[in-house]
């Protein structure tokens, strides 16, 4: 099977690279996406927005004519979704890791510090504790190595949406710094930032806890994690 796999802020395709093994050595074929505006340091990253990050996992979905699983990481949640609304027919199952769907109007983060007209990696206390839980300074000496400033627009932008096929697409979410239980009495509660999750006619929640990026705290349970749903038809 086809798995795409779109990382959050700041992170290329290759911060997947300890998490995939698992889903390799089990003959699935991955697609981890470096979003426009990620591929360097050097890459020009002004005009990039939002819908330009949805149209990259776009074209490459097209070019899979069996379909395939969506992956999506922090932000990338928002961009899977907006993938699932599109072209819902072709969207086997997508996957929030420790990240939902944005619904129509909403935007990813638009309180993140600009410098220079992008995105880089804020400083560590910008982050709540339960984000970086796990995230030891070797961690975090690495991540900010490998980390790549983010396009404002992908931040800022309002989320499009259409097809309110994008409802009835399998889905998962991965709770990492909230659990599977806070993620279900938000949704009951009727918290605005669940509300499109809470629309989901089929929906799973699951555990696994660590901090925001666990593909690089607990790569390897998140792969397994991550089979166990590529697998369940």
């Amino acid at each position: 099977m086809d798995i795409i796999l779109v990382p959050g802020f700041w992170l290329q395709g290759s911060s997947w690279d300890n998490t995939t093994p698992a889903l390799i050595d089990a003959g699935h074929t991955v697609h981890p996406v470096t979003p426009p505006g990620l591929e360097s340091i050097e890459a020009k990253r002004a005009g990039i927005g939002l819908r330009d990050h949805v149209d990259a996992v776009l074209r490459l979905l097209d070019s899979l004519p069996a379909g395939a699983v969506l992956v999506g990481h922090s932000g990338g949640g928002a961009v899977i979704h907006a993938v699932a609304d599109a072209r819902p027919e072709k969207v086997i199952r997508g996957i929030y890791v420790d990240s939902g769907p944005l619904g129509a109007g909403g935007s990813i983060n638009d309180e993140l510090p600009v410098v220079n007209g992008e995105i880089p990696l804020p400083d560590w206390s910008v982050f709540e504790e339960p984000d970086l839980r796990d995230l030891n300074d070797e961690l975090k000496a690495h991540f900010r190595q490998v980390s790549i400033p983010e396009p404002v627009g992908v931040a800022q932008d309002k989320q499009v949406l259409h097809d309110e096929r994008r409802y009835q697409v399998p889905s998962s979410v991965i709770c990492c710094e909230f659990s599977a239980a806070d993620a279900q009495r938000w949704m009951d509660g009727g918290e605005p930032m669940m509300a499109e999750l809470a629309k989901m006619t089929d929906l799973e929640l699951l555990d696994l806890p660590t901090g925001h990026w666990p593909q690089l705290t607990r790569p390897k349970e998140l792969g397994e994690l991550l089979l166990q749903l590529v697998e369940r038809r």
